[in-house]
This record gives structure tokens, sequence and C-alpha cells, in this order.
């Protein structure tokens, strides 16, 4: 007697359920990429309980008739695709087939839908239809999917919170705003609305209604493109950061998905101008010719592979990269610091940018007057050949910050940061481009490692003579070390020299030599520079001030902390009130 059997169709559709349906946010996508893709101009998503109770979706797409509307509920039915070709060339973000059929299995539907004619209703209880019947002519769809997963109780015994299936389905809800900001989209929970968008294809505005308006002031446009990619967008300037990944968004041909690699070099774009356990806010719209993607790797089409995924990201690099870099990005103190909310997810510093130093000709700046009537002017621009403004010290404050001042205000300069600055890109660049000269030591050094560590220093000799260290072996699990470069500090050898080994040592799994360069400079840098509480002559300050103007990003040091702040006059007068407020 044969012990294989068809699966019975609604015990698939569970089966299938586990992949296509994880919690209410994954129902909630579904959904709305359905209306989406039927063309909708307007979509409102109503829940109940964060969704765990209902999850209603309303549209004013092209609406099915009474047949569709049955077959749409079969497992691989689906009108987005006919052929294998088409999974080449897809212009959708459904395609599969499953996700109807998933959720009708764990959850009870009702599905109102009309193309502008008779329109039909279909009631479907855990994958079973219970009744077809007449609907009013609306245009459009309703899609109400209610008690989701009370069939399967082992699924809803581990729905997390309800605080946090309402986070994942207003993330998500949020990402569909900014990919398609021509759609007026509406979420409401329990009555209260959380957001909603006006569908004017400006995806600055979108931004301010999802982020605010401070964070829209404080987003820069971006674009760029080859022969494969074409990438417009906004980035956050680095003052604005989140402590995860979450608002680095990435749309590839209207749908958002996730890339480690691409997140990753955007992230490495902002290096040394942020700190490194920090991420940017960014919005990228990549249009591609659909050949050279593949979304079909995963049920829930977030994971898309590229054919040309270094091209795509060196191009992401550099324009993040040219656009932050040629900013004046001197922090400007704020008479009255922002407060920040224990929970706020977006991190406001007590520092932003001024307006009067920090101008674009393609900016959006959003006045606070305007936001009700949604108008966003465009800021006049100001031509600056210099990246940081002359200035002139006048004093040094606890040994650590120097004063100074021009017909702008006052500025406070941090002398480790800024020295700390100074340093990193003079090493960077010896580093980068060694010379053939080398510093022979007097007592060579000697050092001692395990097996492990010896084998990994062992493989990179060629890496460090590249740099003119003179390395041999020296017995079991040892080296030698007999010269070094010249832009080794003099009574820092020693420290600097195995301080570069360790690097190398712990960077052994996911080496890059330009990566590793930057790591050493940053490194070297820190160490070689003025401490705090270190007094300083006038002299001293005048030639800190003239090296730092002469940096490539005189703003931050290699770590990301501020070198400069900023008062302007104004805000000096209001703090001793010889000016109204």
């Amino acid at each position: 007697m044969s012990v294989i059997k068809v699966m019975d169709e609604v015990l698939a559709n569970k089966i299938a359920a586990g992949e296509v349906v994880e919690r209410c946010a994954s129902v909630v996508k579904e959904l709305v990429e359905n209306s989406i893709d039927a063309g909708s101009t307007d979509i409102k998503v109503e829940l109940i309980e964060s969704g765990v109770k209902e999850i209603k979706v309303t549209d004013n797409g092209k609406g099915m008739d009474k047949d569709d509307a049955i077959l749409s509920f079969s497992r691989h039915a689906t009108s987005k695709i006919d052929d294998e070709e088409d999974l080449f060339h897809l212009h959708t973000l459904g395609f599969r087939g499953e996700a109807l059929a998933s959720i009708a299995s764990v959850s009870k539907v009702t599905l109102t839908t009309s193309t502008g004619s008779i329109g039909t209703i279909v009631k479907i209880n855990g994958g079973k239809i219970e009744s077809v019947q007449n609907g009013d002519s609306r245009r459009g769809t309703i899609m109400c999917v209610d008690e989701l997963f009370y069939n399967t109780p082992a699924r809803l015994k581990y729905l997390k919170s309800l605080y946090t299936e309402l986070s994942h389905i207003t993330d998500y809800m949020n990402k569909l705003a900014l990919s398609h900001n021509d759609i007026r989209f509406t979420l409401i929970n329990d009555g209260k609305i959380l957001l909603q968008t006006d569908g004017s294809n400006n995806v600055l505005k979108t931004i301010k209604n999802i982020y605010g308006v401070n964070v829209a002031k404080k987003m820069l446009d971006v674009s760029a493109s080859n022969n494969d990619y074409e990438i417009k967008g906004y980035i956050s300037l680095p003052e604005v950061y989140k402590s995860n990944r979450n608002s680095m968004i990435t749309i590839v041909n209207g749908r958002v998905v996730r890339n480690t690699e691409l997140n990753k070099k955007i992230n490495e774009a902002y290096s040394s101008y942020k700190p490194d356990n920090y991420y940017p806010i960014t919005v990228l719209d990549i249009k591609v010719d659909t050949t050279l993607i593949d979304v079909n790797i995963h049920p829930t089409k977030m994971d898309v592979k590229f054919s040309k995924l270094e091209e795509l990201t060196d191009l992401v690099y550099n324009m993040i990269r040219n656009r932050i870099s040629k900013k004046t990005l001197i922090p400007h103190i704020e008479d009255k610091p922002t407060i920040i909310e224990p929970k706020k997810t977006i991190i406001e510093q007590t520092i932003n940018f001024d307006d009067a130093i920090y101008e674009d000709p393609t900016e959006y700046v959003i006045n606070d007057d305007l936001v009700e009537n949604n108008e966003i002017p465009v800021q006049t621009h100001k031509d600056s050949k210099e990246l940081l403004p002359m200035m002139y010290p006048v004093g040094l404050v606890h040994g650590t910050y120097i004063i100074c001042q021009n017909e702008e205000g006052m500025y406070l300069i941090d002398q480790h940061a800024a020295k700390e600055r100074i340093n990193y890109e003079m090493f960077k660049e010896k580093i980068s481009n060694p010379s053939k000269e080398s510093i022979s030591m007097i007592v060579p050094l000697t050092l001692e490692f395990s097996n492990k560590d010896y084998l990994i220093i062992k493989e990179n000799f060629d890496l460090l003579r590249n740099m003119n260290f003179e390395i041999e072996e020296f017995g079991i699990n040892s080296i030698i070390i007999k010269s070094h470069p010249t832009w080794i500090f003099h009574k820092y050898e020693h420290e600097d020299i195995k301080r570069i080994l360790d690097i190398i040592i712990n960077e052994e799994k996911n080496f890059k030599l330009e990566k590793f360069y930057d790591h050493v400079a940053a490194t070297l840098a820190c160490k070689a520079s003025i401490k705090a509480n270190t007094n300083i002559t006038m002299e001293e300050m005048e030639n800190l001030i003239n090296d730092l103007r002469k940096c490539e990003n005189p703003f931050n040091c290699p770590h990301g902390r501020p070198t400069t702040v900023y008062y302007s006059k104004s805000d000096l007068e209001k703090l001793f009130k010889r000016s109204g407020f």
C-alpha cells in the first residue's frame, strides 16, 4: 500500500502560510502590494488591536469580476505573469500567486470587489469558501482579514506584543509610502490615524510626514547614474542618525528591498562623518533593467539579487561621499536645546546645522509656519570656496577647547578632535602612497604570537613590506622588525607597530586593503594627537586651525565627533538678551 499521498489543498496552503504569513505585517504587506498592482491611487489600512483582531485594506483599484474574485484564492493563481519569460521582466510587486491562498487558510476573510459594475462579496473561513454573493458597484477592492491564526494556535501564541506588531506594520507602511509617493496612504489603528500622505509625488513631503519637519530639513537630494543603474533620492546630514539600519531604505523598480552589501556601502560612505555604531536615514530609488535583478529568491520578495552589485555599490558610495564631502558641516549650537524623548527612535543631538552656513541650491527647507499648508520653498544658495570659514583664535578653555571668532559669530574647536583629523588625513595619504624611505631601528623589535596569529601575520608580510617595514621570521611563532616607514612618529614606534599588527589580526576574516589603511590611520592619529587638558600657545592654535582648513573633511574626527561648533552672533545676543526672541 502506498504511503505517499497528495496533500489536501487547505493543508498545503497552511504550510505555505508559514513562509508567506509570518505576522500581521506580512498580511498588510501582501494586501497593500496587491492594491498597488491594481493601479490604486488611494489605499487605506484599518487595524483593530494592531491587526491581530482585524486588518482591513480598502483601495480604489481596478477591482475584480466574480470569476476572478473566487479564483484569486486558489494557490498559484495570478494575473501578473503568464510564462517563465515573465519572471525576468517583472513590473509588479506580487507575482507568486501564494499570498491570498495562504492568508485565507489561517484567518477569516471577506472580499468585496467590483470593476465598476455589479460587485462580488466572497466569504472564506480557514481556506474554505462559505458564500459568494453580489455586492455594490463601487470600483475597487475591500479585503477584510479577521482573527489571524485563529486555527493555528501555535502561530498565534508566538505573535509579539500588540505594540511590536503595530511597529512592524507602521515601518512597512512608511517604506511603501516612500516608494510610492504618488499614492495616498492612510494607516489607522483602533480609530487613531498613524500615517497619512497626500499622494502628491513629493518624496521630501512624504519624509516630513513620516520623520517630521526637523529631519526633512536636514535631508540632501542625491542622484547618479551609469549604463545600468539610475539612482535618485535623499540622504540625511551626518548629524541625523539612528541606532539601527532600519531607516536605510532602498527601493528597486518600486519595490522596497533588503541588501546587506548595499547598506554596508551606504554606511561606509558616511565613514568619519558620524559615529560608527549609528546609521543614516536614506531613501534611494534605484531604476534598473529587470533582467539585471532577481526578486524570485524568497516568498516575501524583500531580498533581491543584483547581477552587477559591485558597480551599484560603487556608484552609491561615490554619490553619497561626493554629496556630503562638499558641505559645510559645522554644527550650530541652538539657544534652546532639543529635548530627547527616552523612546525616540531618531537621535537628535542638541546641535544642528545653521542654515546660513549650510546652504545648497537644490535643497528644500521646510519652515515650521508653512507645514500646515505643505509648502516647501527652495532655499537660496551662497557660493563658498572654503569648507571651513576663516576664523581667528582668541583663547583656550580648560586646555581643550579653542575659542575663535569672525564676523559671523563664535566657534569652539576641540583641539584633540581637530588634531586627530589632521593626523588621520596625513597618515592616510602616506600609508596609501608609500615612499621608499624608512628608518632603521637602533634596537630591532621582536614579537611573539600564538600560532594562529603568527600565520595571519606571516600571510601579510608582503603588505607590511609594501608599507616599508623590514620584517622577517625570527624563530617559532616570532617575527623581528628592523626598520619602519618614516610616517611613524618618534617615541611611538613600538606602540604603533603593535597596533598595526593587531589590526591585521583582527580584520583577518574581512580584510580589505582600503579599510585596513583607514583603520590604521584612524588608530595612529588618535594616539598621536594633542590630549585634552593640554595648554597650547596662540601660535600653535593658529597653526592647528590652518592645518584643519586644509583637510578634506575638517568637520569631524575619524570617529565622527565634531571638531568645530558654532554660535551665530544673533544666538549670542539672544543668550544675553541683547535682542528680541
